[in-house]
């Protein structure tokens, strides 16, 4: 059985609470990501989407030199390591999010994307199905 670790991606690039959001964008288009985790003391606690400054930090605010924990999202949903590809997409499914950072004793030390879980043969239909539930909740919203 595929676990988590076995897919994610391991070199993620994170940001501090001492951080801006420009120095988060600059990492997104360098990095070509839509999210950035915000740790402190190897610890993740926030994250940041490309959503989040669009959202929080420029329709709401004056953007730039807007601290990281103004715009971060603190409620966090993460999977471990040793997770399934099944548990993961139900996840992101359930929690409507579309990347699952990956934490093992608190540590962040991987993320996995809808992307990620699409490109696996053998998670292409919970990527699937994660994404419907994502696309058919969004929707409703409207």
């Amino acid at each position: 059985m595929a676990v988590l670790k076995d897919m994610m991606t391991k070199e993620v690039d994170y940001c501090t609470p001492l951080d801006n959001v420009y120095e988060v964008a600059v990492k997104m288009k360098n990095d070509n990501v839509g999210i950035i985790p915000i740790c402190e003391n190897d610890q993740i606690i926030g994250v940041i989407t490309d959503r989040d400054i669009v959202v929080r930090g420029v329709a709401e605010r004056h953007p730039g030199s807007t601290k990281v924990t103004d715009v971060m999202s603190e409620k966090l949903i993460t999977g471990t390591p040793d997770m399934s590809i099944e548990e993961a997409a139900n996840i992101m499914a359930e929690h409507q999010i579309r990347r699952l950072p990956i934490v093992e004793n608190n540590r962040l030390v991987g993320i996995v994307s809808l992307g990620d879980l699409a490109v696996n043969r053998s998670s292409a239909d919970d990527a699937g199905h994660a994404l419907e539930e994502i696309s058919e909740t969004s929707h409703l919203q409207q």
